[in-house]
């Protein structure tokens, strides 16, 4: 599977643009700010019905514009195609997003997630170590929601029922039984998302550290915990111990809305200490990209076979040349499919690509307008 056309209209910084791209290997070059991330994410949009940046939605529309609209012509594993579109509404009276398959609407934009599989390594992956709990749960659901539709359902009921739990504990008068109506559907869905991280983050460890070794070169051991409330108490219990305390704050204290994941290293024979304490820069870098390219085994497995589009967004800065070449070497190979890379530095780049060789093309942006070249 792979994107082979991309038409672009007032995405970002990006008003306009029709680009063909390689089935392998696609690198785009251009200053800092010129709109190489922008093409990057309008891809990553094409997949996961909005933005990889965590940010609304009306913020990928152009400025001044009142829409942005992408369509994505795919060729799928079986040699069918896919049209793929989405318009964002951003201005005006109107608001909110539509998207289509095949110019037929999706009733349900969840239906789409999955189709395309996506995995996108950005300097904004530096998030994952050192801000708050929020962003590794945006992760995990992120990842889960692509190759489980029914983890997908279940957090959007969890979602919707802590919003309508929430509003009802700001209410001095609310009584017990309501209350205890909404505790039930929450954990109805809780077990289910529950089990599904905890499974998840087994998988991504046995990947992660194989991969650190790999882009790192070095020999600590990383590991990731998963954290959650619900290793020691079914949801049931932690809402019915907490219920005073939710009343006097206004809101659900304890849950899988909660949860977390510890990201630690250890160096050789000594004990393991916080990934973003004790770690250097290059050391993060690597865990991340390790990190996303356990997630694409993961994805992968999960799909039968099927490579996820893989978007690597700066991934050199902070790695030694061998590194890097090493990295581009890996993704290059048959266990992954289309691949698209971002570099400040186009000599660099250029450089590295003729070593690994393959199907390669080549675009440059510059001022959101993006060209494709020799």
């Amino acid at each position: 599977m792979f994107l082979s056309r991309i038409l672009i209209t007032d995405f970002r910084n990006i008003a306009s643009a029709d680009l063909e791209f390689s089935d392998k290997l696609n690198c785009i070059s251009g200053s800092n700010g010129s709109g190489k991330t922008n093409l990057l994410d309008a891809v990553y949009s094409l997949s996961m019905a909005k933005s990889f940046f965590n940010f609304q939605d009306s913020f990928s529309v152009r400025h001044s514009c009142q829409m942005c609209a992408l369509a994505g012509y795919y060729t799928m594993d079986d040699a069918t195609s896919n049209k793929i579109g989405l318009a964002i509404y951003g201005g005006g009276s109107q608001e909110g997003k539509t998207m289509k398959r095949n110019d037929k609407p999706y009733k349900r934009l969840a239906d789409h997630i999955g189709l395309i599989p996506i995995v996108m390594v950005s300097p904004n992956d530096s998030s994952l170590i050192n801000l708050a709990a929020e962003e590794r749960r945006r992760f995990l659901n992120a990842l889960l929601s692509q190759i489980d539709r029914e983890y997908l359902e279940r957090l959007q009921k969890y979602n919707k029922t802590l919003m309508q739990r929430n509003k009802l504990l700001k209410d001095f008068n609310v009584e017990n039984e309501l209350l205890d109506v909404f505790s039930g559907q929450l954990a109805e869905n809780a077990s289910y998302i529950h089990q599904a991280r905890m499974k998840l983050c087994d998988m991504l460890q046995e990947s992660v550290q194989d991969y650190y070794s790999r882009v790192s070169g070095e020999k600590e051991t990383v590991r990731l915990e998963y954290q959650s409330e619900l290793l020691k108490y079914p949801m049931e219990e932690i809402l019915r111990k907490n219920l005073e305390r939710d009343k006097v704050m206004g809101f659900t204290t304890g849950g899988i809305h909660r949860d977390d994941i510890g990201f630690d290293m250890a160096a050789s024979g000594e004990d393991f200490h916080p990934l973003k304490r004790t770690a250097s820069q290059g050391q993060q870098k690597c865990f991340q990209i390790a990190l996303k390219l356990a997630q694409f085994d993961i994805m992968k497995a999960r799909s039968g076979g099927r490579s996820p589009i893989l978007l690597l967004d700066d991934v050199f800065d902070k790695l030694d040349m061998e590194r890097v070449e090493y990295l581009l070497q890996m993704v290059s190979g048959d266990d992954f499919g289309q691949i698209f890379i971002t570099d400040s530095n186009k000599v660099r780049m250029d450089a590295l690509v003729a070593k690994v060789g393959g199907r390669c093309s080549n675009f440059e942006v510059n001022c959101g307008v993006i060209k494709k070249v020799s």
